[in-house]
C-alpha cells in the first residue's frame, strides 16, 4: 500500500508540477496562497460549528421562557444551549440578581460581551479577503512580466520572428491571471458566506438583548412579561 501511494503521488501532483513549471515563482506563489485560503477556511467553518454559530433555537426559547415570567426554565434551557446566543441568553439572566438595578451598567456590559464574540467571529476574516483581493493582482503581474519577455525576445528575433513562438509565450503570461482568477472566485465567494452568517448572528444578537430588556411590548402586546425591574433586589426603606 505505501508503495503503491508513493507511485501515486506524483501523477496525483504532476499538473500543479506542470503549471508551476509553466507560470513560473508567481504561480508557485498563488498557489501557496491557495493552500492557506482551503486552511482558514476550512479553520473557519470548524469553529462556527463548534461555537454553534447560525443556532439559534435554543436562545428564542430561553427568552420566550424569561418573558413568560419563568427565569428558572428560561436558565436551564439556556444553559444546555451550545451557540453563542445561548451563552449570551444565560449570561443576561444570571446577571440580573447581580445588576443591583444599574441597567445602564448592565446593557453597557452586555454590549462589550457581544462585541467580544463578534471580533472572535471576524478572527483571520481579514487575511482571507486579502487572499481574494491580492490573488488577481498577483496573476496580473506574472502576465505583465511575462508579455514583456515575450515581447522582447520578439525583438530581439528582428524579422524572423516565429509566430507560434509568440503566441506560446503570450499563453503562458495568461496562464498566471487564470491561476489568480481562479483561487479569487471561490475565496471571495466563501468570505461573503461567512460575513453573511456573522452579520446574522449579530442581527440575532442585538434582537435577543433587546427583547431582554423591553419585554418585547411590540410582539407580545398586553401579554404578561417579566421585566428586569421585576428581579431587581428590594431594599427596605
Amino acid at each position: 500500500m505505501p508503495d503503491s501511494l508513493v507511485a501515486a503521488m506524483p501523477r496525483f501532483l504532476s499538473p500543479l508540477a506542470g503549471l508551476v513549471d509553466q507560470g513560473g515563482p508567481v504561480v508557485l506563489l498563488l498557489l501557496i496562497l491557495s493552500l492557506v485560503a482551503v486552511a482558514l477556511i476550512c479553520a473557519k467553518v470548524l469553529q462556527f460549528a463548534f461555537l454553534g454559530v447560525g443556532r439559534f433555537g435554543s436562545a428564542r426559547e430561553a427568552l420566550a421562557r424569561w418573558l413568560e415570567g419563568r427565569p428558572q426554565e428560561a436558565a436551564t434551557i439556556a444553559a444546555a444551549g451550545k451557540s453563542i446566543a445561548a451563552d449570551l441568553m444565560l449570561k443576561l439572566i444570571q446577571a440580573t440578581g447581580r445588576a443591583d438595578g444599574n441597567t445602564a451598567l448592565l446593557k453597557e456590559d452586555v454590549e462589550r460581551i457581544c462585541v467580544g464574540k463578534i471580533n472572535t467571529l471576524r478572527a483571520y476574516m481579514r487575511p482571507l479577503d486579502m487572499i481574494a483581493q491580492t490573488a488577481p493582482l498577483i496573476g496580473l503581474l506574472g502576465t505583465v512580466l511575462g508579455m514583456i519577455e515575450a515581447f522582447r525576445a520578439m525583438q530581439g528575433a528582428g524579422a524572423a520572428v516565429d509566430p507560434s513562438v509568440l503566441a506560446g509565450g503570450i499563453w503562458v503570461a495568461l496562464l498566471t491571471t487564470a491561476v489568480g482568477l481562479s483561487i479569487a472566485i471561490p475565496v471571495s465567494a466563501a468570505v461573503g458566506w461567512l460575513d453573511s452568517r456573522i452579520e446574522t448572528e449579530q442581527s440575532e444578537m442585538e434582537a435577543l438583548v433587546t427583547a431582554f430588556f423591553t419585554g418585547a411590548v411590540a410582539e407580545r402586546g398586553g401579554a404578561r412579561v417579566l421585566p428586569f425591574e421585576a428581579t431587581e433586589p428590594r431594599h427596605a426603606v
